[in-house]
């Protein structure tokens, strides 16, 4: 597999960028993770800096990391699709374990389910263009899917939106506790994740992975156009992207976060938005690479990238280890969780480098290849 040093620090950008959402699903509520309202008006300090976070990382890296994921099935196909094939199963198997025994935010099951679904397509496609644009038709299609929830949706919110107290009472119970009951519990969600997966966000992660193969194949992903012409592309994709998800994100804090408009109506103009600041955050990468190369900071956000599956599953240990088995569930609000996620950033940034002072994969990516290598048969 070739390795693009940007494409690996894009990687590492992506991974430490998605804790700044994630720490929510970590720390406080399910319902918190949409809803800054779940327990009333948030204070003044939070609802900043949800917004902040709402127009540049909510949906931002996950679209990214769905880009590069695309790209990382292009590097893989030569070895084979019986090595593809095998390779994506044995994420989704991590992704059971993640999802079942540590946390239920996990990504990997969908990943490699969608992964199973979509590589053959990539693989059989013989013009970038008409790949590019199945994966946009995929991704308006999930948007669409969205829309259609809403119509369909009643006015009144659940648990997922206003828990009650004795709900939340129960999620921190799980949180603190832990045991076969969280187990037990992260198990009766999964019908639902995998319904949600099927019928809509799976289209817009397939689109996305579709686009990040189809831009590899051209040579955009990977850094092969002029520096003026990246510019271009940023100065375009930032604006309209930001200008797309600010109306939506300025729409749910002036209706007060109802579930009638913001439960999904107002979750559409940041599934707009979202795709187009993550290729703006991609081509503002390439058009600044010479200049970000020479940073310090930057050999370690690529050794991150490097070892992106390892850093991901990282910080689910560290953070169930603060907030469930320290007890800091419930305990901390949105603008002291930001204060934490650095401390996590060290940590991977620390591991990382050392790590690959001595080895040349990271401890889960040697995994994954040798269990791949083993069943793959080659």
């Amino acid at each position: 597999m070739p390795r693009y040093p940007q494409l690996d620090c894009l990687r590492g950008v992506a991974i430490l960028g998605i804790l700044l959402l994630n720490i929510v699903s970590f720390a406080l509520p399910s319902a918190a993770y949409l809803n800054p309202a779940w327990q009333g008006s948030p204070s003044h300090a939070d609802t900043w800096l949800w917004a902040v976070l709402d127009l540049f990382a909510e949906l931002k890296f996950l679209s990214l990391l769905g880009l590069l994921f695309g790209a990382g099935i292009i590097f893989q196909l030569p070895r084979g699709l019986p090595w593809m094939t095998h390779r994506l199963v044995w994420l989704v198997v991590f992704g059971l374990l993640h999802g079942i025994l540590l946390w239920h935010g996990d990504i990997l099951l969908s990943w490699g389910l969608t992964g199973l679904a979509v590589y053959r397509i990539i693989a059989y496609s013989e013009e970038s263009d008409s790949l590019l644009r199945t994966g946009v038709i995929f991704y308006l299609f999930g948007v669409g899917l969205l829309a259609g929830y809403a119509l369909i949706s009643g006015h009144t919110p659940g648990s997922d939106w206003i828990p009650q107290p004795a709900e939340i009472a129960a999620e921190r119970s799980l949180a603190l506790n832990g045991g076969w009951l969280a187990i037990h519990d992260r198990l009766s969600q999964f019908d639902s994740r995998l319904l949600a997966l099927a019928t809509q966000y799976g289209w817009e992660l397939a689109g996305l992975m579709l686009i990040g193969a189809a831009l590899t194949r051209q040579g955009w992903l990977v850094g092969q156009r002029s520096v003026n012409h990246y510019r271009r592309c940023y100065r375009c994709l930032l604006p309209l992207g930001l200008v797309i998800t600010g109306v939506g994100t300025y729409l749910q804090y002036a209706t007060g976060w109802a579930f009638r408009w913001s439960g999904f109506w107002l979750q559409i103009p940041r599934e707009l938005g979202s795709p187009l600041l993550a290729l703006g955050y991609v081509a503002l990468f390439h058009a600044h690479w010479q200049r970000l190369s020479a940073w310090r900071l930057t050999p370690l956000l690529m050794q991150v990238g490097r070892m992106a599956l390892s850093n991901y599953l990282l910080q689910t240990l560290i953070c169930t280890t603060i907030f469930s088995v320290m007890g800091y569930f419930m305990a901390l609000t949105r603008v002291q969780l930001l204060a934490v996620v650095p401390w996590v950033w060290l940590l991977n940034l620390a591991f990382s480098y050392c790590w690959l002072r001595y080895f040349r994969q990271g401890p889960l990516e040697w995994c994954w290849r040798r269990l791949t290598r083993w069943t793959a048969g080659v």
